[in-house]
């Protein structure tokens, strides 16, 4: 189950603390499932985080416009959360990913994968139509993206 830590903000931007050190207030608890992650992929997130010194940071994933298929995803660490970003909890691990990406995404399944021909993070799209064969760009039924050349 993810937990939605998004704060509602009611104050000013300005008044907002974004800083992911800080616990951050529990608002409700969702069964909406925007991103699943299984334990052993939040393991991996973990212990990078670790390795650097990042104990309270996040897990930021993203979409931006390009790739073969018309959007890319991407992942990095977050030390901070934007006004524009929801904040959720997946198998103890915190996830930011901006508003924005939420329809691209929703109830997307993040593992990881560690073999011999291959280690990293793999994303299954429900909401992906086509995609390109390197599996990091994607499109939508309702979204082509903005496609470019590999």
């Amino acid at each position: 189950m993810n937990r939605d830590l998004t704060a509602a903000n009611t104050r000013n931007d300005s008044d907002v603390d974004r800083d992911l050190t800080v616990g951050s207030p529990l608002v409700n608890i969702s069964n909406n499932k925007i991103v699943n992650i299984s334990p052993f992929a939040a393991g991996k997130a973990k212990q990078l985080m670790q390795d650097r010194n990042l104990n309270d940071a996040a897990l930021r994933i993203f979409v931006t416009p390009g790739g073969c298929a018309g959007y890319e995803y991407g992942m990095s660490i977050a030390e901070t959360v934007e006004v524009s970003d929801k904040l959720i909890e997946s198998e103890g691990l915190k996830i930011v990913i901006d508003n924005a990406a939420v329809p691209l995404i929703n109830g997307m399944e993040i593992d990881y994968v560690d073999d011999i021909m291959k280690s990293g993070f793999t994303i299954n799209n429900p909401n992906a139509t086509a995609s390109c064969k390197c599996g990091t760009s994607f499109q939508t039924a309702g979204d082509s993206g903005s496609p470019s050349s590999c």
